[in-house]
């Protein structure tokens, strides 16, 4: 009897990690047009629960002309949503300043059971975010 629990909470950990590392890995978005505005955001999901994101923006006639913003924290996935958090201590100085915290996005990617032709670009949609400009916007997976 101790022998089949404890493979089955072998089995059920391992199932959990799985599917969390399917949203480990590298996210961007480029929007614009060429030689006139440009908006990239790149987020870094790293394995070991933690996360970096760069964005940039080139706006002809802005002032500043171009924006680089930074943050990182911590990222936890359930299901298919994923929660970001930021500590005021660690995660912020002069150059880390967004702050991700209350921050969730949806990954997206098509259904294993799908076996129609159809491309879905695996993506995370961010639902929430205390980051105005965050809020509906989805980056795609590289």
């Amino acid at each position: 009897m101790k022998l089949l629990i404890t493979t089955l909470l072998l089995i059920f950990n391992l199932t959990i990690s799985a599917q969390s590392s399917n949203s480990v890995g590298d996210y961007t978005r480029s929007l614009g047009e060429e030689g006139k505005h440009t908006i990239e955001y790149k987020l870094t999901l790293n394995q070991d629960g933690t996360f970096v994101f760069h964005s940039y923006s080139k706006i002809q006639g802005g002032i500043p002309n171009e924006v680089n913003q930074y943050g990182k924290g911590k990222w936890s996935a359930k299901d298919n949503m994923i929660t970001f958090t930021s500590d005021k201590k660690e995660d912020f100085d002069e150059k880390y300043t967004l702050d991700f915290n209350n921050s969730k996005a949806r990954f997206i990617t098509k259904n294993p059971r799908d076996k129609t032709d159809k491309v879905v670009k695996t993506k995370l949609l961010f639902l929430e975010s205390g980051i105005f400009w965050m809020q509906r916007v989805d980056i795609f997976k590289v």
